[in-house]
């Protein structure tokens, strides 16, 4: 842009038309700009975003700064740095869960990997910097705290239970309350009950994301889920053979049900690369989930190859540090990213009502 006067007021006009991640409304209006300088064209501010959109910050980041470069009166110096920016999380559902954005993981069918997705997605969350919880909501087989290799027992505290914590991350299943190889018998009525007390009596605090990992199938706990809390959406995991693919197809159309938004499709063991000579091979098959996605009008959040030290870790109860693999670590984490992008686009296209106070 051509050298022009460069005022505060031309800056704060530009600032207004970026949006804030969660809520998709403009930072200015939000008071998320602080510490405004000017200095013989050199400007800077401090952003603050909420740790919802704590895996976008550096991308947001650059994102402004390429914003001003461009609209305001050049040349100009640009610097922008970032703070937290406390926004309270208002409790939902008949729960009272405090939790921002609630993310269902299921499948069609079991053993296409979708805990191992569920706990990849949480743990990478959590270490972006996001307030994050992790809820195994399949009574039946629940796996998570082997994937995470957890054993404690919750306590109570205020008559509330006290989630199992990993990191940063808080953990709830049934599986560290019930003895290893013991099987779990009951009814639906008793597994509704299971999945509210679950939801209503942990203390989770105030999360950014509540990831809830489903039994495979279209069993009735998403059904539960659905009446008890809105949910922000559902991920499906599969992988590339027609016979997976059918699975999950039926997934995504009880979703849709029951007014679940299919927030994308993640293919799972996508290939195999040989570590001995480095060539590909697609042992299911491939793209088979991306080209079903489309055909479905669902996004495609990516693909996971198959990796031999995402299964030992999974089995040693390591998991998280397979976002550190140079195999699997780049699949896993851009999958969170795309994930939170789409999110963040549903809310930037569909804002949220603001409320309003009640005078008394």
């Amino acid at each position: 842009m051509a050298e022009g006067q460069l005022t505060e007021e031309k800056i704060k006009q530009v600032l207004g038309e970026f949006t804030d991640p969660e809520t998709g409304r403009d930072i200015v209006q939000l008071e998320q700009v602080h510490n405004l300088k000017l200095e013989d064209r050199k400007v800077s501010i401090t952003l603050g975003l909420t740790t919802f959109s704590a895996p976008l910050w550096k991308q947001k980041q650059a994102e402004l700064v390429e914003l001003l470069e461009a609209k305001l009166p050049g040349p100009v110096e640009v610097s922008v740095e970032l703070a937290v920016h406390e926004r309270p999380t208002e409790k939902m559902g008949e729960v009272g869960l405090a939790a921002k954005s609630v993310i269902v993981v299921g499948s069609g069918k079991g053993g296409v990997g979708k805990s191992t997705i569920a706990v990849v997605m949480a743990c990478e969350l959590s270490r972006d910097g996001s307030k994050v919880g992790l809820r195994d909501a399949d009574v039946y087989g629940p796996s998570i705290p082997h994937l995470i290799g957890a054993t404690e027992r919750p306590t109570m505290q205020n008559e509330r239970i006290q989630p199992i914590m990993v990191d940063s991350l808080a953990v709830m299943s049934m599986g560290f309350l019930v003895p290893a190889g013991e099987a779990i018998i009951w009814r639906g009525p008793m597994l509704h009950g299971a999945i509210t007390q679950f939801l209503r009596d942990t203390d989770w605090g105030e999360l950014d994301y509540l990831i809830v990992d489903l039994p495979p199938g279209t069993g009735d706990v998403a059904l539960s889920l659905s009446q008890l809390l809105p949910l922000s959406g559902a991920v499906v995991v599969c992988t590339p053979q027609d016979v997976a693919l059918l699975d999950a197809t039926k997934a995504i159309a009880m979703f849709r049900k029951v007014n679940i938004n299919v927030l994308g499709m993640v293919e799972n063991m996508s290939h195999f690369v040989c570590t001995d000579c480095g060539s590909r091979h697609d042992i299911f098959g491939s793209g088979g989930a991306k080209r079903r996605a489309a055909e479905l009008d669902v996004p495609f959040l990516g693909e996971v190859p198959i990796n031999t030290q995402l299964r030992i870790r999974g089995d040693e109860g390591t998991l998280r540090d397979s976002l550190d693999d140079d195999a699997s670590g780049p699949y896993l984490r851009d999958i969170c990213q795309t994930l939170v992008k789409t999110i963040v686009a549903q809310r930037r296209d569909e804002p949220p009502v603001p409320s309003l106070s009640v005078l008394k």
